[in-house]
């Protein structure tokens, strides 16, 4: 189950940029269009990216962790963030709104089964959507992972990671005052949704440098100040989707539904540092997913995509499945 990858193997090197040949805007209803890009291979086998936040975005390096010539890339901005419009709106959009526009962009391709590539919370989403159609799903190959758990929410925001940066969480914490510092989600929560556009943003770049500290694990510990428009979408929507635990309907909603996909192979890269989403999801899902589950746990990394041995690992594990 842990391969302990990225101690002993040869470095894979990340695919020259590419440029999609198929840039498009999908209405998928309730005022919401989101952007969607192909590129590689268009007869070729296809996959779908699904970035994390909720709130991140896609992004153009995103698309070279595939062999061109092997992969149908298919990058989608989720609602709300990227290219999608409106831009930072979170009515109408839950993880279950998410998994039909991804269904959707399927069948809008005309594409009948792909691969779902995701990390963070875009390994949530990936589940989920597994979950709900498993005829479509090929494989899964998740990195960093995410389950939408209360345990993994107090570890992040109820102080367990401020354990290893306690500067950066007083940073983060202080911010609101000491009576509300007891649910920070919540008091964000007010801050982020205000109306006024000046102290949103402000909450905005703090919430968002919080998690930008820590996801490398050689991180100094500087967050930088993010792009104000940026900040804002990613913030509001991850304060939305964390303030509603992801729209699941319990805790513990994915592992309690894993038997779904016991005959779909999965592969886990996971950080053995990653402070935003520690190991211990990524060991869980395994054990739950079983047989078909393959985790490689990668030694010296945090929970950063652009990690190195996380980054060789992902284009090996793709480089493997082009050759099945």
């Amino acid at each position: 189950m842990d391969k302990n990858s990225g101690q002993k193997r040869a470095v894979h090197y990340l695919y020259p940029p590419v440029e999609p040949f198929d840039q498009r805007m999908l209405d998928v209803g309730d005022g919401h269009s989101i952007y969607v890009e192909q590129s590689g291979n268009p007869n070729g086998l296809p996959v779908v990216v699904v970035h994390g936040g909720p709130g991140g975005g896609s992004s153009p390096p995103m698309r070279r962790y595939f062999d061109p010539k092997v992969y149908r890339i298919v990058l989608f901005d989720q609602r709300g963030c990227g290219h999608s419009r409106p831009h930072a709106g979170v009515d109408h959009n839950t993880s279950w709104h998410l998994v039909a526009d991804m269904e959707r962009i399927r069948t809008t391709l005309d594409i009948d089964e792909w691969i779902v590539f995701g990390g963070s919370w875009g390994a949530t989403l990936s589940l989920l959507y597994a979950q709900s159609h498993p005829q479509q799903t090929v494989c899964l190959v998740l990195r960093g992972v995410f389950l939408m758990t209360k345990r993994e929410l107090d570890w992040f925001y109820g102080g367990g990671a401020g354990y290893f940066w306690p500067d950066q969480w007083a940073r983060f914490a202080d911010l609101v005052p000491e009576e509300e510092q007891d649910d920070l989600i919540e008091a964000y929560h007010h801050r982020l949704f205000c109306g006024d556009r000046a102290t949103e943003i402000k909450y905005a770049r703090a919430w968002a440098s919080w998690e930008n500290a820590l996801a490398s694990v050689y991180s100094n510990g500087a967050g930088g100040e993010p792009p104000a428009e940026y900040a804002r979408a990613f913030s509001r929507l991850e304060n939305h989707y964390f303030r509603n635990k992801g729209f699941l309907k319990q805790d513990g909603h994915i592992l309690k539904n894993m038997a779904v996909l016991q005959d779909i192979p999965g592969y886990i890269v996971q950080g053995r540092y990653d402070m935003i989403c520690p190991p211990k999801a990524a060991h869980d899902l395994a054990k739950a997913w079983g047989q078909m589950a393959d985790l490689r746990m990668i030694r010296n990394a945090g929970h950063a995509l652009s990690e190195p041995g996380i980054s060789a690992e992902l284009v090996r594990i793709m480089d493997e499945l082009a050759r099945i």
